[in-house]
């Protein structure tokens, strides 16, 4: 057996940092929002639904504002509330999304309906909160911002015909808006998850052949869990990511460096 070697271990301060995480309630958005009042931002959950682990009277550091990033008016109301309670935002985490099982087909056989609220949610929702945020970032010369895309936004499967180009959508999203405002002391960035243990993927396991198969098709042999996706934000808000801006950081268990005509791994026994 082989001895076991020392890991490292990174500590992470935010004491007094004002995050706002849209679809903070559930999944990475949770696991982020936690992250980051853990240790000690003052965190505002945007999201349509109250998260469930949030009891105010427990964590003050944590707030929940309803929020559907789809409304113009929602991501003004919810900015300007972190603006008058904190009077700055030096974090956004863009990480509200959607993917209902009805749009699991082709484009042809996706209702307008289905692909426009994806569109409203996933890529202009991103879009709302940024513009809206970015004027006091710009003011206090600082800030980070993130688009939490996929593994999806650099390859495709099939039957995926909306998610995929809109999450592509959001890493461009980043580039665009990192290249604009760095002068402007504010940075913005991507991160591309595989597959990972939340509410959305497990609601269609069976469809992706089981959490055995799914887990197998990534070459570290497992799916993600949140809070190595969370790790990964906290890195790249830090000063420790200073001089990273406008790109995409993967974090897919080397899903994305795996060719479809690679030899696939055997079944674990």
């Amino acid at each position: 057996m082989a001895l076991k070697r020392p890991s490292g271990n990174v500590a992470f301060d935010n004491v007094d940092r004002v995050v706002i995480v849209t679809g903070g309630s559930a999944g990475i958005g949770e696991s982020i929002a936690h992250a980051f009042a853990t240790s000690g931002a003052h965190v505002y959950v945007a999201d349509i639904t109250p998260p469930a682990w949030h009891q105010p009277s427990e964590n003050s550091d944590v707030k929940y504002l309803p929020c559907d990033t789809a409304s113009d008016a929602d991501c003004k109301a919810v900015v300007t509330k972190v603006i008058d309670e904190r009077g700055a935002v030096d974090v956004l985490i863009n990480n509200a999304a959607i993917q209902p099982p009805e749009s699991y087909h082709p484009i042809d056989r996706v209702a307008p309906e289905v692909w426009q609220r994806m569109l409203d949610v996933n890529l202009c929702g991103y879009m709302r909160m940024a513009t809206e945020v970015l004027p006091h970032m710009k003011r206090q010369q600082s800030g980070v911002i993130i688009n939490l895309a996929s593994g999806q936004a650099h390859r495709t499967a099939r039957e995926v015909g909306v998610y995929g180009p809109i999450k592509s959508a959001n890493v461009m999203q980043a580039r665009q808006w990192g290249v604009e405002y760095a002068r402007d002391g504010v940075r913005v960035l991507s991160v591309s998850p595989g597959a990972i243990n939340t509410p959305m993927i497990r609601a269609s396991l069976a469809e992706q052949g089981g959490a055995a198969a799914l887990g197998n098709r990534h070459p570290l042999g497992r799916i993600g869990e949140p809070h190595e996706v969370a790790s990964a934000v906290l890195w790249l808000t830090s000063s420790a990511a200073s001089f990273v801006t406008a790109t995409d950081l993967e974090v897919d268990g080397g899903l994305g460096a795996l060719g479809s005509f690679a030899d696939p791994y055997p079944m674990p026994k």
